[in-house]
């Protein structure tokens, strides 16, 4: 019964968020779009570091590898190979899956602060490729990167609004796919690992292998989220593998309520209107921003989503 509430929490409260993103998609002009599928691409990036960072304890300053590699070889296959896009995007995402694959039959032998360290070496060391290759512009980045073509069923990417909305409901489906992952057996396991990792090793579970597991396919969806950054800029540089992108999207995670999957898409939405709202009144915005941020711990340690869940149950009290 516990878990089916939270199951419909969590649902209700996606479903109010898609509400927003479909008014707002409705009302906003041409630089809204932007925003919104910056905000959509954001909410892919940090529900694939939600699973591993919220549901089964793998907090990574190195995710930004996985997402700089959808985004570099989206680039790469696109703009210097000429693969049509249809094959590039699935074939950016297992590159991603296949590289966290090969980082994770070792690092997920690891925990805590070792965790998070050999991520973020692994981060610095695609970052360090990336800067130093001609192939891919060093660190002038690389240009030209096209968008998928859906002309067949009349959806123009080039539109702005038509992306966005395109955006939106990738980032709706990789939701109900990670919503269903983590509602699964599998899922019930990885949250058992994160809660006690000696009992459930106690009793017999693969630990490794289920780590690994959640570990490839966080990577497979970071990557994804890579692929259409780079279709939204239409250029890629090594600034998408730096180790803040990964603080990025991992403050993302926490402001908007860790272990939750629509608080990351929340706090992606907070995090985007919010610096661009304040870095439009200062040169001081991101003052103001960690401002926010300590806030936010301090007074809701399990982030907006969180706040969502007192609320639903103050009205459900005064409804009896």
């Amino acid at each position: 019964m516990v878990k089916q509430t939270s199951s419909r929490n969590r649902n209700v409260a996606a479903a109010i968020l898609l509400l927003l993103a479909i008014v707002s998609w409705s009302q906003v002009d041409l630089f809204g779009h932007e925003l919104l599928a910056q905000i959509a691409i954001l909410a892919i990036f940090a529900m694939s570091l939600d699973l591993i960072a919220g549901y089964t304890g793998l907090v990574s300053l190195g995710h930004a590898a996985f997402y700089g590699v959808g985004a570099y070889a989206t680039a790469g296959l696109a703009s210097v190979a000429g693969w049509p896009m249809w094959a590039v995007v699935p074939s950016a995402m297992l590159l991603s899956a296949l590289l966290a694959a090969v980082v994770g039959l070792f690092a997920v032998r690891l925990i805590g602060v070792f965790f998070i360290m050999i991520t973020l070496a692994i981060g610095e060391l695609v970052h360090a490729f990336a800067f130093r290759s001609r192939t891919f512009g060093g660190d002038d980045g690389l240009g030209g990167v096209p968008r998928s073509n859906l002309d067949a069923i009349g959806v123009n990417l080039l539109d702005p609004a038509h992306f966005s909305l395109f955006t939106v409901i990738i980032a709706v489906l990789v939701y109900l796919v990670l919503a269903r992952v983590v509602d699964s057996p599998f899922g019930q396991v990885l949250t058992g690992i994160h809660q006690n990792e000696l009992r459930m090793r106690a009793l017999g579970c693969p630990i490794r292998r289920y780590k690994l597991i959640a570990f490839v396919l966080s990577a497979l969806f970071a990557g994804l989220a890579g692929s259409l950054t780079a279709q939204h800029n239409n250029f890629v540089s090594p600034e998408l593998l730096t180790w803040t992108t990964s603080g990025e999207a991992l403050i993302v995670v926490i402001i908007g309520g860790i272990g939750s999957l629509v608080g990351p898409a929340a706090g992606a939405s907070v995090f985007v209107m919010l610096s661009h709202q304040l870095s439009s009144l200062t040169d001081y915005w991101m003052f103001f921003m960690g401002l926010f941020f300590v806030t936010v711990v301090l007074f809701a340690g399990d982030g907006l989503y969180g706040l969502f869940g007192r609320l639903s149950r103050v009205l459900s009290n005064v409804g009896r």
